[in-house]
């Protein structure tokens, strides 16, 4: 048997990794084993998108949560270490870019497991972004790279890397979309929340550089206030920004405006997420799998960020990069309200296809 292990550590790794935990368990040689690190661990960022995914549970889970950057990857290593010590696997597939995938790779590649990278290449050229020292490190080290956009291909070349350890194979996380489609047209988060017919949009902010700096929160906060006179703003809060937000609110008064429509609503699960996704006049944010699952969806997005590691989702999809000026934000909402932006077309290979090709390759016959 071929034992491959599959690690995940926060919300993003988990969509990743069910594609490719289903195509592997399709061979009979192969024995999959979960891991996850405890990275995320509040339900609605962990359990309920095992369930939405269709993942049974994982057999291990390190239950690291929070801490600084230091401490969290140092209690991932030695725990993985233990973990590797017991499975005595044959690979190690890690995904994305949070610390989860660089603690694990790293484990795994000094003991001499092979290791493989997917979502490999991706770079926003700002080592300002914790998630950039992640992704580095982790091509520099693992044995294959799996890369889901040509760019991707593009900077591992001039980072030198062997093109025999490089393979163009899609996103594994358009597979999770395309497998999930039914269960999310069967979500009644849209009756729940009271939008059946009504034209809203999608908020998600929660990267540092919107959220810890308080001022610049404050004017991103002010800004939403504002374009909610306009549209309805649906915000499920991550906790980073939940807890900005709650200090912003004790400095002044709750916001009293009759005519602001800005609905703070809780982290939602997988298929709920995608539904108002799905159903969204446009998209506010400054993740990266958003800006990629917008693409797919054909839904406008306006992303708050200087730079995006996914920039096909710019030149095929739907991004508009709007930087950190909420004025050019605000203009290319206006262009989304009165319908001036264009639907885009998929990238090569998001077809849902990813992770079989990826076990097409690291599967032993």
């Amino acid at each position: 048997m071929q034992k491959i292990i599959l690690v995940a550590g926060a919300r993003p790794n988990f969509v990743k990794i069910a594609p490719l935990w289903r195509a592997f368990s399709k061979y009979e040689n192969v024995e999959t084993v979960l891991v996850h690190t405890g990275q995320h661990y509040d339900d609605t960022m962990s359990r309920v998108f095992f369930e939405d995914l269709g993942l049974p549970q994982p057999q291990y889970n390190l239950d690291v949560r929070s801490g600084t950057h230091a401490k969290q990857t140092a209690a991932i290593m030695s725990g993985f270490d233990d973990v590797i010590a017991q499975v005595n696997p044959d690979d190690v597939v890690v995904t994305g870019d949070v610390n989860s995938t660089f603690a694990c790779a790293i484990v795994a590649v000094k003991l001499g497991v092979r290791t493989s990278h997917i979502e490999a290449g991706l770079r926003s050229f700002d080592r300002s972004m914790p998630e950039e020292i992640n992704r580095i490190a982790t091509d520099a080290i693992s044995d294959l790279l799996f890369v889901s956009e040509k760019s991707g291909m593009q900077n591992l070349k001039k980072e030198g890397v062997a093109d025999e350890k490089v393979h163009f194979v899609g996103n594994v996380m358009i597979d999770s979309m395309a497998f999930a489609q039914p269960s999310i047209e069967n979500s009644g988060v849209l009756t729940d929340l009271e939008l059946e017919n009504q034209v809203y949009a999608l908020v998600t902010i929660h990267r540092p550089s919107n959220v810890d700096d308080f001022e610049r929160f404050k004017n991103v906060v002010d800004w939403l206030f504002e374009l909610s006179r306009q549209i309805t703003l649906i915000f499920p809060m991550h906790p980073r920004s939940l807890s900005q937000f709650n200090k912003l609110m004790k400095e002044k008064a709750p916001h009293s405006d009759p005519g602001s429509r800005l609905r703070i609503i809780p982290p939602q699960r997988y298929v709920d997420f995608q539904r108002l996704l799905k159903s969204a006049k446009f998209v506010i944010t400054d993740s990266g799998g958003l800006q990629e699952e917008s693409t797919w969806l054909g839904v406008p997005c306006v992303t708050l960020r200087k730079n995006t590691e996914r920039p096909v989702t710019i030149e095929k999809g739907t991004n508009i990069l709007a930087g950190e000026n909420l004025v050019m934000a605000n203009n290319a909402v206006q262009d989304c309200l009165n319908r001036k932006v264009h639907t885009g077309e998929l990238p090569d290979l998001w077809d849902g296809l990813a992770a079989r090709r990826i076990a097409k390759i690291l599967v032993r016959r």
